[in-house]
């Protein structure tokens, strides 16, 4: 069953888990990816971002959150978004999951130049892909600001990863999300939903679905998902 985590209590006792003793290395020892989103909107200004846009905000929470996973966990990364191809095409595979990731993953996203838009179904899949999902396990965490905006269906492809993946983990964390009800290109989206139509992939996978408004909040769930806290 998922667990959706929202802003204030909750993410108090993801910090709280942060900070406490790290468990056993061999708990953390699957393999990770972190799939980014560097969309066009990640570098927008709006009364939600304050003076600051998303980007900005993203760029300081992994420079402080990679440090502590590093030592725990092979991360690899993707990013969406960005790049010479369609708007909906750039998928950009960093690296697939290694030790002594944490400088590779801060330089890689202090260079980004948000762009394009939301392949994230695509993206998941093929960070999937590079960890061999259907026979290895697995965690994939997801940062995004919003939706599926490429005709993709991440539900769907939940419901195979469930059915198909031999122990594969979907995190989703919505960084400031905004959803369209009526985003003509993320067909799965309920117009009575209140979150991002991507919760399904945590909700199908076991993972967790976790929203965050501030730097804080973001370290924190970055530390949670991709690190080795001890959970209480």
């Amino acid at each position: 069953m998922t667990r959706i985590l929202t802003t204030g209590c909750f993410v108090a006792a993801l910090v709280a888990s942060a900070d406490a003793p790290v468990a056993q290395i061999g708990a953390c020892a699957t393999d990770a990816m972190l799939v980014f989103d560097g969309s066009t909107s990640m570098a927008e200004i709006s009364f939600e971002t304050g003076p600051n846009t998303r980007i900005k905000e993203a760029r300081e929470a992994i420079r402080r959150a990679m440090p502590d996973i590093e030592p725990y966990r092979r991360v690899g990364l993707m990013i969406y978004g960005p790049g010479p191809k369609g708007a909906c095409s750039n998928l950009d595979l960093r690296f697939g999951p290694k030790e002594a990731s944490a400088g590779p993953v801060i330089a890689a996203i202090d260079g980004l130049q948000p762009d394009g838009l939301t392949p994230l179904t695509d993206a998941v899949r093929q960070a999937a892909e590079v960890m061999d999902y259907r026979n290895s396990p697995g965690v994939v965490v997801l940062v995004t600001d919003g939706n599926e905006t490429c005709g993709g269906r991440p539900c769907e492809m939940a419901r195979e990863f469930r059915a198909t993946a031999r122990d594969l983990v979907v995190h989703v964390i919505g960084f400031r999300a905004e959803v369209d009800f009526f985003a003509w290109n993320n067909p799965e989206q309920d117009p009575l939903g209140g979150t991002t139509v991507a919760s399904c992939l945590a909700e199908q996978t076991g993972g967790l679905f976790v929203t965050t408004e501030t730097v804080d909040e973001l370290v924190a769930a970055l530390q949670r998902t991709l690190g080795c806290p001890v959970i209480g």
